[in-house]
């Protein structure tokens, strides 16, 4: 996609708006995201006024991707060949059918052999949540 660098999964976002040492050299980095991860980051039911502040700036920042017929077909594909979780499935999809690599500190992705994977390793001493 047009200057976008990475598709941010759910927990890459959260550990850079931490300030996570894991997501420090993607810092000036342009990021999307799957509407899955949106939707993960904004239905969390104890979040504050000040986290969704934070995470709707970053989303703004950011480029939204919605489920297309082509990352629904590639959703469908990647569950049945690997039998995915539905969320996780279709932020896989997201990443291969835009041809951006996926930041996630998930493990679960590294099965998914089409996927261009950047696995981080968050530094979880003195983390807050």
């Amino acid at each position: 996609m047009n200057g976008i660098d990475y598709l941010a999964d759910t927990n890459a976002i959260l550990y850079f708006l931490s300030g996570n040492n894991c997501m420090k050299p993607y810092k000036f980095s342009s990021f999307a995201f799957s509407i899955i991860s949106e939707m993960e980051l904004l239905s969390y039911s104890g979040i504050t006024d000040s986290e969704e502040e934070r995470i709707q700036e970053f989303l703004a920042k950011s480029s939204a991707i919605s489920i297309t017929p082509a990352i629904k077909n590639l959703t469908i594909q990647l569950r049945r060949k690997y039998n995915i979780k539905l969320p996780d499935a279709i932020i896989a999809a997201t990443s291969i059918a835009n041809d951006l690599p996926l930041i996630t500190a998930d493990i679960g992705f590294k099965r998914i052999s089409e996927l261009k994977l950047i696995l981080i390793q968050p530094d979880l001493s003195g983390m807050t949540v």
